[in-house]
């Protein structure tokens, strides 16, 4: 007997058992879930291929042995005489076909997609070990994908047909994670995309490609050609080996067709994932070694997740990879997750046949809680009755009571309703709703009338809180108005601001201060910046300038205390106020310090550091003693503008010490 036909009957009661109401499905929502959704382990298959016929060592006998329907057993390479014993939710030997794989491990899940919850498939194992094979399958042996999305819509159709409460629609989505880069196979051209995850903890992916399909023709018209655009290639192990992870994503969102209109969304994902590879015995080089590395690093990151989730370590890596990233509802998330293990008999494969093992084993220890992804419908939610008070603020409300008062006082007189939207046409004086929406509303009240509901219609609303909903959107309008027309006098205040700024070529906010007159009843604006023997010296005689800076403007001038009238403005540059013999004694000394001292004596001048006295000292070496103040131009690193200050700062100071000592 075959290992999946030894296992079926038990499966099937423990999957009729899972399947029954109430039992293995949580009702509830992810907004306001109220407990704990229960816990489900992800389950694991393991499935040996058979020895591939002329290929080297497909005579040796084979390094893995199943025991049993659960359990195998693979030599120890550590001590030949042991062997290493794996229990699993299901093994499959080299007998067992693809529907045993289906209908043991995959179809007992597809019901949960039903129930608003998710569902992953991951096909794990070294390349070359079958995992595309038990995905895809071919056309004369159909894998998990064709199988699921058959079975899938069957299920669809027969649960969606009129008169059922729930409408089913499907949506299909195909991509591949290609050296970290999330690539749309249905739509190849759209380049990389970004994984997000929205504020309920749901992972996304912007820009993705999504084809509604009803029947598996459809299917086949979209995946067919998508999967011709997955990137493959050749290596020693494989012909067509996976260079990508591919996923598809299959949608199921469901509508409630009575109240409470509820609506549910059930993903499934089917997950080929890459086979680590060896590229000592792969061959791998240049591009095919890049994409080996790529594949080896995301499945290494896989595991870490996988080791972090059993630990119970406070940070998951799911963000170290794009793959982990995806996968991050299948492994320790919200979906009823199955992992199925590819494994080789050959004995070449034994190191990545014990590798593959270990995380399987390792993967079954993981917990999902999956849970209902349920929630009312967007129509639902608008016409909520309100009272008066919450409608409306106190202010508002007291404006309000008068006409209410008066229209109870003179009712108007009824007419006999013809149809539904006679009914509802108060609410058609909202200028705010959109047709569409109106008239899916009319629909829906039409089709509880034709099902004779008891109660009020849908949309019939009392009069007195239909007119506080009418006189409120009014007044939001007219607030809209009023805001639009404030914004636009303020735009054009900015513009008039910015033009008048343009004409006078300087903004307003800068616009220099205006100057006022120095007269001579202020003599204490001037600042003396000579020595105190010099000052005294001057001012003993009658006949000699007293030299002072004075600041005009934004820059500092020589003056003498003797102009008290006011001056006129002048221009923006030092003016030397200075005796021609002090002026010359100066520069003399300047010249004859450059000449003769040494880097510290240069260092004394004004605007001379450490670094410009030893390249004044370099330079004088190698090209002689200056002949003028200004070759201290030629010097590297001393600019034209430091040259001027020097010569400002040194010539004044210098002239005024020795009038200062000659005193």
């Amino acid at each position: 007997a075959e290992a999946g036909e030894s296992l079926e009957p038990g499966r099937r009661r423990l999957h009729a058992t899972a399947l029954q109401p109430g039992a293995g499905c949580c009702r509830l929502s992810k907004i306001g879930a109220t407990r704990r959704p229960p816990p489900a382990r992800v389950r694991v298959a393991v499935r040996l291929r058979p020895f591939v016929h002329g290929t080297a060592g497909a005579s040796d006998p084979p390094c893995v042995r199943g025991m049993d329907s659960c359990s195998l057993e693979i030599a120890n390479w550590r001590n030949h005489q042991e062997t290493l014993k794996y229990q699993f939710d299901a093994f499959y030997g080299e007998r067992s076909t693809q529907q045993d794989i289906y209908a043991g491990s995959v179809q007992p899940i597809l019901r949960h997609l039903l129930e608003g919850q998710n569902a992953s498939v991951l096909a794990y194992g070294p390349t070359g070990a079958g995992k595309t094979h038990t995905m895809l399958g071919s056309p004369e042996q159909p894998g998990v994908i064709p199988r699921a999305l058959m079975d899938l819509l069957q299920l669809t159709r027969e649960e969606g047909a009129e008169g059922r409460p729930w409408a089913l629609s499907v949506t299909m989505s195909y991509l591949e994670i290609y050296q970290e880069k999330v690539l749309d196979l249905l739509d190849p051209a759209s380049g990389d995309l970004v994984i997000r995850e929205d504020c309920r903890g749901n992972i996304l992916i912007p820009g993705l490609t999504q084809k509604p399909i009803t029947s598996f023709a459809d299917f086949e018209r979209h995946f067919l050609p998508a999967s011709r655009n997955r990137t493959v290639g050749a290596t020693r192990l494989n012909q067509r080996s996976s260079r990508s992870h591919a996923v598809l994503l299959v949608k199921v969102d469901q509508r409630e067709r009575l109240a409470p209109f509820r609506q549910r969304e059930g993903k499934l994902y089917l997950i080929d994932l890459a086979g680590s590879e060896d590229n000592r015995r792969t061959g791998n080089k240049g591009l095919r070694l890049k994409e080996s590395g790529a594949i080896n690093t995301s499945l290494f990151v896989l595991g870490k997740v996988v080791d972090a989730l059993n630990q119970g370590l406070p940070r998951v890596p799911y963000r170290d990879s794009k793959l982990t990233r995806l996968l991050q509802d299948s492994l320790g998330g919200s979906a009823h997750s199955i992992l199925i293990a590819n494994i080789a008999p050959e004995r070449r494969f034994y190191l990545d046949t014990v590798s593959a093992l270990n995380f399987a084993a390792r993967s079954k220890e993981v917990i999902n809680r999956p849970f209902t992804n349920e929630s009312l419908q967007p129509h639902v939610l608008g016409p909520v009755k309100l009272s008066q008070k919450e409608l409306l603020g106190p202010p508002e409300a007291k404006r309000a009571r008068g006409p209410e008062e008066e229209e109870i006082g003179s009712p108007e007189p009824m007419a006999a309703p013809a149809s539904a939207s006679q009914k509802l046409s108060p609410l058609q004086k909202l200028s705010s709703m959109d047709p569409a929406m109106l008239e899916r509303l009319l629909s829906l009240d039409r089709l509880l009338a034709s099902q004779g509901s008891q109660g009020a219609p849908l949309l019939s609303t009392p009069k007195r809180e239909r007119m506080v909903l009418m006189k409120t959107v009014e007044e939001k309008d007219l607030e809209i108005e009023r805001l639009k027309t404030k914004q636009k006098e303020l735009e054009a205040k900015m513009l008039a601001q910015k033009a008048e700024e343009k004409e006078n070529h300087c903004p307003t906010m800068l616009r220099p201060l205006s100057h006022r007159t120095v007269t001579g009843a202020k003599p204490l604006k001037k600042a003396v910046v000579m020595p105190l023997q010099l000052i005294q010296e001057q001012a003993a005689s009658p006949n000699a300038e007293i030299h002072i800076l004075k600041n005009k403007g934004r820059k500092r001038k020589l003056e003498s205390l003797d102009a008290l009238e006011p001056e006129e403005k002048a221009e923006d540059c030092w003016e030397l106020q200075i005796s021609p013999e002090l002026l010359a004694h100066g520069r003399q000394k300047i010249l004859d310090l450059l000449n003769e001292g040494s880097a510290r004596d240069l260092r004394s001048l004004q605007r001379i550091g450490p670094k410009k006295a030893q390249l004044i000292v370099g330079w004088r070496e190698l090209h002689g003693p200056f002949s003028q103040v200004e070759d201290l131009e030629r010097v590297e690193g001393i600019t034209g503008k430091q040259m001027e200050s020097f010569l400002k700062a040194n010539i004044l100071g210098l002239a005024a010490g020795q009038r200062c000592g000659a005193s």
